[in-house]
């Protein structure tokens, strides 16, 4: 199977034996705790690790979705990491350039808290948020601060920036579905609006999403 692949230990270098592959998109067979199945147009089923922050995200079985992925090769076998957003993903990859931190705990941060929340938990060196982790102890969290803390600070700003609020989110676009929408068109619409101001609540966003698909017919 086709996959990315960078090495844990050092993520910015590919091994020339595996074609580089930044994104899957295809239709979501099924998912697990931890990873999902994708079916894409070339008939190649992916099996891909998600956080449970991107879990949560998900479409419905069946329905069309892109991940971009990163791949972490450990005693030559690849294992596939899929994400939603790009913010999502760089964060990924910056745990990983830290020596204590495997793939296995870089997915345990990334399911406890979301990009938004752990990016800002580095920048401002709060080891009380990044202890609440399964399996990171206090030795660790001061390595990723020591390591990350400047690294993270553009990436938390970004994040806070762009990213609107993933439960919002999520209530709308499953809001949009029931009346109709298809879910690809209920995200994207979503986050059109959403980039454009603040809602107060989901109720806002269907209300201003509805208003701008009348306007365009």
């Amino acid at each position: 199977m086709p996959r990315l692949h960078r090495k844990a230990a050092d993520p910015g270098e590919p091994d020339g034996d595996h074609p580089v592959i930044s994104r899957i998109r295809g239709d979501l067979l099924g998912s697990d705790i931890d990873r999902v199945e994708v079916l894409t147009s070339g008939g190649v089923v992916y099996e891909v690790h998600v956080p449970l922050t991107v879990l949560q995200r998900l479409p419905p079985k069946g329905s069309t979705l892109e991940l971009r992925t990163e791949t972490v090769v450990r005693d030559e076998v690849p294992s596939l990491y899929g994400f939603l957003e790009e913010n999502e993903r760089a964060l990924f990859r910056l745990l990983m350039t830290v020596q204590m931190v495997g793939p296995r705990l870089a997915m345990s941060m990334m399911s406890t808290y979301d990009a938004r929340r752990l990016a800002r938990a580095l920048a401002e060196k709060d080891v009380p948020v990044l202890v609440q982790v399964s399996g990171l102890g206090k030795k660790t969290a001061a390595r990723l601060i020591l390591e990350l803390a400047d690294k993270v600070r553009n990436l938390a700003a970004a994040v806070e920036g762009d990213a609107p609020d993933t439960t919002q989110v999520a209530e709308a676009v499953s809001a949009l579905v029931s009346l109709g929408y298809s879910f690809t068109d209920a995200e994207a619409s979503v986050r059109d609006a959403m980039k454009d101001a603040t809602f107060e609540s989901t109720e806002e966003v269907i209300r201003e999403v509805l208003s701008r698909r009348g306007r365009d017919r």
